[in-house]
């Protein structure tokens, strides 16, 4: 017989390593299918302690699991023990999470998308009795909406997902969100788009407001100008938000010191409008804008460009530091164009065969040698995953952050390089990484998004 102090050492270590290794629901996460509690557990005192198992249908359907990574201290990662850890469980704070971590809010939620802002995270959801929109890490400017526990006393930093309490009809809900420097932009099926956070340059498409203490006072704003269109997509640069219509136009407001608005001048703008220049009469399927450079893609592959040129980035139709009006670039040898993306000083291409094309300042892609180009330049595929295994694996989708640049290949795999703080790549270190490099993460990419120093992906999971 064992001793009374005895099973409760053994029952707790093994409880312990459970916790330890996420089998058991206080983590936030399980495995999907029937449950089946022990029988006839050999410690009838401690059976409630003992986990659920749960077993896996023929029949099961994979779900969609979220994955953050980066830097942990501004609580944009959701997982409240990486600022407050439980000592009870021998958790220890973290200030940067190196490599990708599953989400708990993920498995009690439906994540439809989500966004990386600078220092936090936005995700919709399906419709829940909370809200079908939900926010955590940085809220110096109420860019996830009003949080004060107590009155004139705003949170400044949320460390789980809390919802951002957008005034819609609960018949409908927000199935679109993108991020800013401290704004955020909200789609909803229904009801049109909403903005909240600073406004400081006119980004959340209304008046500026002098002196506007947006930590105090929350206002989410209805862009009615939008109303009557079916939105795409958004996008949202440092202070810049962008609208592109299910029709191809493009609509901006926000910050216009580098052109970025790209509506002919360089004054902040406030009021909602169409993108002038080359790209009139264009159908766009994509914009693309991280910080005060922008691309768009049209159907066609055609690829044009505005705003801020400091790092050659639009040197093929200008020798300009920036340009207000979009201009269709000169992209010679890279065929049609399926997809693009505009970093802080870098630009990516994708063409239809597949091939990855990177210019601009900083890691281009293809090692520590080669840090800046004024014209694309070439990604060997292997880089991407392609080889003798995997003779078929091509790239499917570019993306990037102020100084992340990530990539994602036809087998879900995702590849990222760039600039690595707090680990901010993925790849279990902290060193700047100058090419591309495959991120462990155990399932199918679906959708990553860049932060400053942080990323999140939504993910299938493998069953």
């Amino acid at each position: 017989m064992l001793s009374q102090t005895w099973r409760h050492f053994i029952t707790s270590s093994l409880n312990k390593g459970l916790l330890y290794n996420g089998a058991v629901g206080s983590l936030g996460y399980h495995v999907r299918g029937k449950k089946r509690k022990v029988s006839k557990p050999l410690d009838p005192h401690h059976a409630d302690e003992l986990p659920e198992v749960e077993y896996v249908g023929t029949r099961s359907q994979p779900d969609k699991l979220v994955y953050t990574w980066g830097v942990a201290n501004h609580g944009a990662l959701g997982r409240p023990s990486f600022i407050r850890p439980d000592r009870d469980r021998y958790q220890h704070r973290l200030q940067f999470m190196q490599h990708p971590h599953r989400l708990a809010f993920g498995e009690y939620h439906k994540v439809t998308d989500l966004t990386c802002g600078y220092g936090f995270t936005v995700f919709a959801v399906s419709k829940t009795q909370e809200a079908s929109c939900f926010g955590t890490g940085l809220n110096t400017d109420s860019q996830i909406g009003g949080h004060q526990p107590r009155r004139d006393h705003p949170l400044g930093m949320l460390i789980s997902p809390a919802p951002i309490e957008v005034p819609i009809n609960k018949t409908t809900n927000v199935i679109k969100v993108a991020a800013g420097r401290a704004h955020t932009v909200m789609v909803t099926g229904k009801e049109g788009v909403w903005t909240v956070g600073n406004n400081a340059y006119g980004q959340c498409g209304r008046s500026i407001i002098a002196d506007e203490d947006y930590g105090k006072q929350t206002i989410y704003n209805r862009i009615r100008i939008l109303d009557q269109l079916d939105i795409a997509q958004v996008e949202c640069g440092q202070d810049t938000s962008f609208f592109l219509t299910k029709d191809g136009v493009v609509y901006s407001c926000g910050w216009g010191a580098d052109g970025q608005t790209g509506r002919g001048h360089y004054d902040n703008e406030p009021r909602v409008g169409p993108v002038i220049g080359d790209i009139e009469g264009e159908k766009v399927v994509k914009v693309s804008c991280r910080a005060d450079c922008v691309l768009a893609l049209n159907d066609k592959g055609e690829v044009f460009g505005w705003g801020n040129s400091e790092y050659q980035q639009l040197n093929s139709v200008t020798d300009e530091m920036q340009i207000h009006t979009s201009r269709k670039l000169k992209l010679l040898g890279v065929g049609k164009v399926v997809d693009v993306a505009a970093s802080g000083t870098m630009c990516l291409l994708l063409n239809e065969d597949g091939q990855v094309f990177s210019w601009g300042f900083g890691p281009i892609g293809k090692g520590p040698e080669v840090t800046y180009s004024k014209t694309p330049t070439h990604i060997p595929s292997t880089l991407f995953g392609k080889n003798e295994l995997n003779p078929d694996a091509k790239v499917v989708s570019v993306n990037c952050g102020i100084n992340i640049l990530a990539a994602v290949n036809s087998h879900g795999c995702l590849f990222t390089w760039g600039k690595n703080p707090g680990g901010c790549l993925g790849l279990g270190h902290i060193k700047d990484q100058y090419f591309p490099v495959r991120v462990a993460i155990a399932g199918e990419i679906l959708k990553v998004s860049c932060g400053v120093d942080h990323m999140a992906a939504l993910v299938r999971e493998i069953i």
